[in-house]
């Protein structure tokens, strides 16, 4: 049977466009909000001006010239949504699942019995949420991803039992969330979601793999996962605290092993699984020092100890656990997870592919266990205005800081396409010179004081000037306290077939970059 009688029916309500709403957009303004230069709501009258989803923020502009702009602020998202949450679980319905901020779902059966029904329980949920001023929908479903299709409908709408499949019947396969998936069905001349359904279930399993079986699942009606219910006392934060300050950092990740052992053997007792830990100390003067690792239920717990020693190791390097003696002292340790989610296990990639960035993870955790936290990193893009200010190297299972998130700017004199081929992680010294031999220098109006002739780069022989393009001005840290620094930077090409950008700081030449 393709449908669920026996489970648990699931209400979802839905807050449209909640991400404009929690940024205090004004009635009807066309406004977008945007995360890394793309948008990820908009509000009706920008919808209206052609403006979609996912569209990047130029396409956005062009096709709606007055919109407003405005950065994504996921914090203050959820700070408003869980005054809905507070209201929803206090008036309605005690247990829910948080999807994101303007999505909950929760199971409906018993609270249906306690409203009179489930169209009751989807305008009593409505009615909660519209009291806070809020617009809202519900929907009520076999399964949380059909009661979200039916919430969007609007008007209650209530999906009979074991009426998922029929419901999802007309919708495009696209909506299936699995975009290769629905590429290839299209392919093969399935359009709506009705059609993939009625294929085989063997010859899915056969065709299409792991992914393939997911999706065909939820396309007859199956559920991919039941809700996760928010309880409002559960904590599986594990803790030590040390009896006199700790000083060895040895002992200190000894316990780490112990308590990340302690940690996976509740999460695994309860079901569950996190997407972060938190590794949390508190010094012997009273400061807390936190860092947050990347889990999603891939680390083992000898690779939570190894995240743990690494930054241990990289706190006392920078005098961070000193207690004013000059060594280091530690009183309490905790990891606490974050993100729990259903324990559902892995599962193999589309078409029967290996899943190669968890593969990598693990492969990373080993390498990492071996020969340090730090030894293997991956690049995260950072803000700056140089090539060389604009990533970052990231330990693996580590979760960036707020300051990589500020790659979108704004960066005034931002260095544009075409990127160097080639960025030096230290700066070569250069000396660019006139036909007479003397320096080139800039003034503070960007005018050259003689015409390039010739760059030479260290390590490299001197080589005629065949073109140039610049120089352009930076100015850094105006707001320092200590002063900002003004510098200036210039593409040159030269007759041996390269091309450099160079930097001018205080009449001094370097090549910063080489485009090949």
């Amino acid at each position: 049977m393709t449908g669920a009688t026996d489970s648990v029916r699931v209400a979802v309500v839905w807050v449209p466009d909640f991400p404009v709403l929690a940024c205090g957009a004004e009635d009807g303004a066309p406004v977008a909000v945007v995360h890394r230069g793309a948008v990820v709501a908009c509000s009706a009258s920008a919808r209206a001006a052609g403006v979609r989803r996912h569209m990047r923020l130029r396409t956005a502009q062009a096709r709606c010239p007055g919109l407003r702009v405005v950065e994504r602020d996921l914090a203050a998202e959820v700070r408003l949504f869980e005054q809905v949450v507070h209201r929803v679980e206090t008036d309605v319905v005690p247990r829910l699942e948080v999807i994101r901020p303007g999505l909950l779902a929760a199971p409906a059966r018993g609270a249906a019995r306690y409203w009179g029904g489930e169209r009751q329980l989807s305008v009593r949920l409505v009615d909660t949420v519209a009291e806070l001023g809020l617009p809202a929908r519900a929907g009520i479903a076999d399964n949380t991803f059909v009661a979200a299709l039916a919430a969007r409908r609007g008007d209650g709408v209530v999906v009979p039992a074991d009426g998922n499949a029929a419901f999802l019947s007309p919708y495009p396969v696209g909506v299936l969330g699995v975009p290769r998936l629905s590429e290839l069905l299209k392919q093969l001349g399935m359009r709506t979601v009705g059609d993939f359904a009625r294929l085989p279930a063997g010859r899915v399993a056969e065709r299409l793999g792991a992914e393939g079986i997911g999706a065909h699942r939820v396309a007859r009606g199956g559920s991919a996962r039941p809700v996760s219910v928010r309880t409002a006392v559960q904590d599986h934060t594990v803790r030590r605290l040390f009896e006199v300050a700790e000083g060895r950092l040895d002992a200190v990740v000894f316990v780490a092993v112990a308590l990340a052992d302690e940690l996976h053997e509740r999460l695994a007792a309860a079901g569950v699984v996190c997407g972060r830990v938190e590794a949390a100390v508190e010094t012997a003067d009273g400061r807390i020092l936190t860092r947050t690792f990347r889990h999603e239920g891939r680390l083992s717990s000898l690779a939570v100890a190894e995240r743990v020693r690494g930054v241990l190791a990289a706190w006392s390097e920078t005098g961070l656990l000193d207690t004013g003696d000059g060594e280091p002292g530690i009183r309490r340790l905790a990891l606490r997870p974050d993100g729990i989610a259903p324990d559902t296990g892995s599962q193999g990639a589309f078409d029967g592919e290996r899943d190669t960035p968890v593969e990598v993870e693990r492969a990373a955790a080993r390498v990492q266990a071996v020969l340090g936290h730090r030894a293997v990193a991956r690049i995260v893009e950072a803000g700056g205005r140089g090539p060389g200010d604009r990533i970052r190297l990231v330990p693996v299972g580590d979760v960036p800081d707020d300051g990589a998130g500020a790659a979108g700017g704004p960066w005034p004199g931002l260095l544009p396409a075409p990127h160097p081929a080639a960025v030096y992680p230290v700066r070569r010294p250069a000396r660019l010179t006139g036909t007479d031999g003397v320096p080139v220098g800039v003034a503070g109006r960007l005018e050259l004081s003689a015409e390039p002739a010739f760059l030479s780069v260290d390590g490299r022989s001197r080589a005629g000037v065949s073109g140039w393009a610049g120089p352009w001005p930076v100015l850094e840290r105006w707001w320092a306290p200590d002063g900002g620094r003004r510098v200036a930077r210039m593409q040159v090409t030269t007759d041996d077939g390269h091309a450099w950008l160079l930097l001018v700081d205080r009449s001094r030449w370097w090549a910063e970059a080489h485009y090949g």
